[in-house]
């Protein structure tokens, strides 16, 4: 046994002895120096004081946890000019001062806590014969050491949400290498600024327009370039241009009216839409198929001058079938009269009601069973059905059911229809845009500033920022042009740079998932190692 464990031993301890249990291994072992060295004066001394015993846990040994017993010498310091007068041998490479685990399985166990958190490590650890517990897992992940990274030359800065709306952190991703350089547990100007004046190798920050990043990229690194994320900026216009759609909600009001009105009164005129037959009448038109080209016939060969009986015997009728379908325009159906229905007395109601407006099946039995009316609500939806397919009401293009009516769209729909090429706005809400440009001719001056800038910073168009500036503060984008006025280096390295906040985006999302998994109870510096040494 021992020989066997000896490959899965620290190379500085020798096998003594194995004392081997059915779920437990305890090795008995002591280091290989034979004259350790004094940690203050480095004299090596072979001057015993004594022995004494350091029980440590281990990695598993074939699914069994695994014991160390580490029989240590204390000696005597012979150096008269030290200030130890003994100290005891400590292999370095099995564990820790005062540890009570070596440090390989210290290691395994922090990687489980970095990975999974708490509880789930020491449910896993505990299956894999290393038991720890949650606690335990997470006070050896809290002292761990953060990983040194290599300074960032390109960094994107962005916050992320302790609590959305009212607590707020910073990270701070090294773009090139995209990973997360450092995390901070607030989003203060003076935070950062010192952030990055411990690191001064950095070039080029990619930050949205908070002003609070602005701020201290301009205090902590005022040699950096600043980079502003193009996706915010397009955000940041799409809300100033709903902004400026909302200001005519008047304007809007009328024209939607007006087009309503329009679609209304053509619906009511043009009534060529062809109803499709349902499947019941599809059925019966099926069955009474061969009826009618019979009657066909019969008319035919009577207008070819055949008489009755020749036409009773040519199609093998009875002679009064054929003076019958004679005197009709089409072969009689059979169909049975109409029944009496408990409806019947009510239709006059309904009809009032329906020609009004209501076309709600449920309320118009609601409002029959206020007249003392004690009829299924079914049966008022059978017959509300029936008069739409009588058609009782316009039916769409497709002949679906009733045509609804146009509802206009809302403020935020409005903001993109108006950035977008008219020609692919198929419909009402095309002719709805090209009535309310123009209608409103400020509305349709911004639309076309939105879509200048949009352009711009796709690198679709070599305008300059600054004439697009001084074109917009004369419109309604003023307010968000005046807010940009400050950030013009910023927007033109966002054009010529390859750069944007998107790594940020992405480890925020990762971030997120891990303060989840901790059902956000976790404390900045446990969820600040799990994030920096997460892969």
């Amino acid at each position: 046994m021992p020989k066997r464990l000896l490959p899965f031993i620290p190379p500085s301890l020798r096998v003594v002895a194995v004392t081997a249990k059915p779920e437990h291994v305890m090795v008995l072992a002591v280091p290989r120096s034979t004259e350790p060295c004094c940690p203050a004066c480095s004299n090596r001394s072979h001057s015993v004081h004594g022995t004494y015993e350091r029980h440590l846990a281990d990695l598993p040994c074939q699914g069994r946890s695994v014991g160390l017993c580490v029989r240590l010498r204390r000696l005597r310091c012979r150096n008269p000019a030290c200030p130890r007068r003994t100290f005891s041998e400590t292999p370095p490479d099995v564990a820790a001062p005062h540890a009570r685990r070596s440090r390989r399985l210290h290691d395994l166990q922090r990687h489980l806590g970095l990975a999974l958190g708490g509880a789930p490590a020491a449910r896993l650890a505990h299956r894999l014969a290393i038991p720890a517990s949650p606690s335990t897992v997470l006070r050896i992940v809290r002292a761990g050491p953060a990983p040194v990274a290599r300074p960032p030359r390109v960094i994107a800065i962005d916050e992320w949400a302790w609590r959305r709306g009212q607590r707020y952190g910073t990270v701070i991703v090294d773009v090139e290498r995209r990973v997360i350089a450092d995390l901070l547990p607030d989003r203060e100007t003076e935070a950062v600024a010192g952030w990055l004046r411990r690191h001064p190798r950095v070039e080029i920050v990619a930050r949205d327009r908070a002003e609070v990043y602005g701020e201290a990229v301009r205090l902590g690194a005022p040699e950096a370039m600043h980079v502003l994320d193009r996706w915010h900026l397009l955000r940041n216009l799409g809300e100033a241009l709903q902004e400026a759609v909302g200001s005519e909600h008047a304007v809007i009001r009328s024209v939607a009216r007006t087009l309503g009105d329009e679609r209304a009164a053509a619906h009511r005129t043009d009534q060529n839409h062809a109803r499709p037959a349902t499947a019941a009448e599809r059925r019966r038109l099926a069955r009474h198929a061969p009826r009618r080209a019979r009657h066909t016939e019969v008319l035919q060969l009577h207008g070819a001058g055949a008489s009755v009986s020749g036409i009773a015997r040519h199609l093998d009728l009875d002679r009064k079938t054929v003076r019958c379908w004679l005197r009709r325009d089409e072969p009689p159906n059979w169909a049975k009269p109409a029944r009496p229905c408990i409806i019947d007395p009510y239709r006059a109601y309904l009809d009032q009601r329906w020609s009004e407006g209501c076309r709600n099946a449920a309320a118009l039995a609601r409002e029959l069973d206020r007249l003392g009316a004690r009829i299924n609500p079914r049966v008022v939806r059978a017959w509300a059905t029936a008069r739409r397919r009588a058609g009782g009401d316009t039916l769409d293009v497709g002949g679906r059911g009733p045509a609804r009516p146009w509802k206009p769209p809302g403020t935020r729909r409005i903001a993109r229809l108006l950035q977008s090429d008219a020609e692919g706005i198929a419909g009402a809400d095309g002719v709805f845009i090209a009535r309310l440009r123009r209608t409103a001719p400020k509305l349709a001056n911004a639309a076309d500033l939105a879509v200048r800038f949009a352009r711009m910073l796709r690198g679709q168009s070599s305008e300059p920022v600054t004439d697009w500036l001084a074109a917009a503060r004369s419109s309604v984008l003023k307010r968000f042009a005046a807010g940009l006025q400050r950030e013009v280096a910023g927007i033109e390295n966002a054009i010529a740079l390859p750069w944007s906040t998107g790594a940020a985006e992405g480890e925020i999302s990762r971030l997120k998932t891990i303060k989840r998994q901790m059902y956000g109870r976790a404390g900045f510096e446990l969820l600040r190692q799990r994030v920096l040494n997460s892969v």
